[in-house]
């Protein structure tokens, strides 16, 4: 039995994306979202003017923050954090108050309707359990997700962070995002 520390996150190489949404899709299909909601999604930012036009895509999710405040607020502890860093929803526990809603800086929740509680990004924690990637990481075309463990010096996750500019998108609220854009 392996009892080392895990510390997963995600290493987005948005240069790659091609808005295929194929991560969309597999998100959606593996997890049961229903139609008009979204646990990742894909931004397009538009730059310049014709014809010197570029569209930049960046893919965005849960960040699975390292002190989620959506976890702070919540008031009775439906949202919590695995001790490996993926930051769930209990829904039986969930009164729907939508305060992890408010307190997400990335808008990565949403209200399911029919269940009447808020659901997230699980990082697919139902096939990490069995040593499988998350489903928008494997569906990608263009290997733009790699998802690792932090604490694994060996693996290409530790690997593209020593060796390339990064960044994450910290709207200075102490939340430490884990998810990291290369530059």
């Amino acid at each position: 039995m392996d009892i080392r520390k895990r510390r997963y996150a995600l290493v987005i190489d948005s240069r790659k994306c091609i808005n295929c949404k194929a991560c969309v899709v597999a998100c959606k299909a593996e997890n049961g979202v229903p139609t008009g909601n979204f646990r990742n999604w894909i931004n397009a930012d538009r730059q310049g003017e014709y014809p010197k036009l570029r569209i930049d895509f960046t893919p965005e999710q849960c960040h699975h923050c390292e002190h989620p405040s959506c976890v702070r607020v919540c008031p009775t502890g439906a949202s919590w954090q695995r001790k490996d860093g993926i930051v769930l929803v209990y829904e039986d526990d969930c009164i729907g108050c939508r305060y992890c809603m408010l307190a997400c800086p990335y808008d990565a929740r949403y209200f399911h309707e029919e269940s009447g509680t808020v659901h997230k990004c699980t990082l697919c924690n139902h096939r990490v359990d069995k040593g499988e990637v998350p489903a928008c990481v494997e569906t990608c075309p263009s290997k733009v997700r790699v998802f690792g463990d932090l604490e694994d010096p060996a693996g290409r996750l530790h690997e593209l962070l020593a060796t390339r500019r990064h960044i994450v998108k910290e709207p200075q609220t102490g939340n430490g995002p884990q998810l990291y854009y290369l530059l």
